[in-house]
Parts: C-alpha cells; structure tokens; sequence
C-alpha cells in the first residue's frame, strides 16, 4: 500500500508541474546550419524565444551547451537539489536527467549543442565532475567568452546582429578555441556513439568487445567524456530516444515492437521518459507542444548515427 501511495503521489506531483508549465505554443526555436568544419563539434545551432513575463519549462536531460541569454534572467533546479542562476554568457554541462527551470523574460537564447567530442575539445574538462550545472561560460572557457557573449547579446538587442550572425561569433569561439583530444580518447567516443545508437536497448557486454581497454578504463573515459557510465548512458539515450519516437504521430510495427522490448512495461517506460525528456508519453503527442518535439528531433541525436 505505501508502495502505490508513493507512486500515485509522485504521478500527482509530475502532472501539477505539467499543469504549472508555459504553454509550448508560445515558444519559437530555430535551427541554424553548422558550417563543415565545426560538424564534429556542434550537433546544431538554435534560436529560441518567448516573450511571457514568466517562463516555466523543462530541459531534457542534454549533451553541453554554449548560450547567450540576450533578454531573460533565471534558474535551473537539477535533481540533487542544487540551483543554479542564469547568466548573459552561459555554459550548459552535460545533463544526466531532465531539469525545470524558471525564467523571467521575455527569453531569447542563441546557443550551440556540443557533441561529446565538442564539449572535451573545448573546456578539456571531465563531463563527470562538472555535469549537471548551468555555469557562467567565462568559470571555464575564460574572461574572453564573457567579452565576446557580452557584446553579442548587446549587439542583438540593439538590432545590429541577427541570431545566425550570433551563431556564426559562437562557432568562431569554439573553432579557435578547442584543443587537441587523444587519438584513441576520439576513437572510444566514436564507438560509444555508434554503440548507443545500434539498439534502443545496446548490449553492454558488445560495447566492451569492441573498445581497446579495460573495463575499467572503459568505464572511467565514457563518464569522462559523456558523464555517465556506459550503462547508465545507454538508459539515458533510450528514454530520450523513445520520446522522440513516441512524439510521432505514427510509429511503424517494427519500431512499436523495439519500443516494447526495451522497457519492462509500460509503467516502467513513462518514468523513464519523464525522467529524462522530463514529460509523460501523453504530452509527448500534445499537438500543441512543438517546442519539447523540436528539442526531441532526431538531429539533435546526430551523433548516435541515427
């Protein structure tokens, strides 16, 4: 009985955070194109914007983040209780979980989605030991982000920069700034790529068949450069990879039944999902909800193959 109370609590909780949740419709989000040479680096550009006083939402657990906030100040609540506030220049880490936030706006954001590789090239920085954290971008890439961010988010408001032009300064930061990665470090990120992408459910015994090292070691250089552990990582991606599927308005038989072998039950799956795309299935289908589907895209799973 105590078990089933907790549960239907928590599912009462969830659906009032839902209720309590800016209206998707209200948002816009633009992709902008990544130039060649910045491919391994950045997933996508985005332009995001919503001009309510009050913004409530959720991010889907997520790979790093470069982003300038040109209009809208707020925080982030990550799931071991800490908050953190926003900045005008800010630094996404990789999330392992969903996270709300509450925002003061009108809330515009220009930003780039960095790959695994793009998120070590450029901070040379452990995704364990720094995940789940909305940092001030200069804490670690240097005073010189801030400079740059700064006038970009000045230049956008006083119309003499567009969002693809903040893009294209963004890219250039990054292109400049990021350092060289060991040869067999890109090689282990490449195949934890092609492996979480192989399967809704990959094998784990496979991933470590095909990597050079240890176990261990395997295990200590994929929570350093994705912030999990291959099997926790593998978790993550199948719930965020069911959502984008299930936000379809029709899945073939075949991806129906993958969906069905991957999880325990149906029960199973939606707390999965909330946890990590940070909704229930149902609201994944809301017609009225194109901003979580956009954040959902399969391009923004580019890296995974896809």
């Amino acid at each position: 009985m105590k078990k089933n109370t907790t549960r239907q609590r928590a599912v009462e909780d969830d659906a009032r955070l839902e209720r309590k949740l800016t209206p998707p419709a209200l948002f816009a989000l633009d992709y902008l194109p990544v130039p060649v040479d910045l491919s391994d680096y950045i997933t996508t550009f985005y332009h995001f914007r919503c001009e309510e006083a009050e913004i409530r939402d959720i991010q889907p657990a997520a790979v790093g983040q470069l982003t300038v906030f040109p209009y809208g100040e707020g925080r982030m609540m990550f799931a071991d209780g800490h908050v953190d506030h926003s900045h005008e220049v800010n630094l996404l880490t990789p999330f392992s979980v969903a996270a709300p936030f509450e925002m003061a706006g009108p809330f515009h954001a220009i930003g780039a989605v960095l790959t695994p590789l793009g998120w070590a090239a450029l901070t040379g920085k452990s995704a364990k030991e720094h995940g789940n954290r909305l940092y001030p971008a200069a804490h670690l890439l240097g005073d010189i982000v801030a400079d740059i961010g700064t006038n970009l988010c000045e230049a956008y408001r006083n119309g003499t920069q567009t969002a693809a032009g903040c893009a294209q300064e963004i890219g250039a930061f990054i292109v400049a700034n990021v350092g060289p990665i060991n040869v067999r470090h890109v090689e282990l990120i490449a195949a934890t790529n092609r492996w979480l992408g192989s399967s809704l459910n990959p094998d784990l015994e496979a991933f470590f068949a095909t990597v050079h090292y240890s176990r261990r070691q395997a295990q200590r250089l994929v929570e350093r450069y994705f912030g999990l552990p291959p099997k926790a990582l593998a978790r993550k991606y199948r719930a965020l990879r069911a959502a984008t599927l299930l936000s379809f308005p029709q899945l073939s038989d075949e991806m129906d039944a993958e969906l069905a072998e991957a999880f325990y039950d149906q029960s199973h799956m939606i707390r999965e999902i909330r946890m990590f795309a940070g909704r229930t299935p149902a609201k994944l289908r809301d017609d009225d909800n194109p901003f979580l589907s956009e954040m959902l895209d399969a391009k923004n799973f580019r890296e995974l193959d896809t």
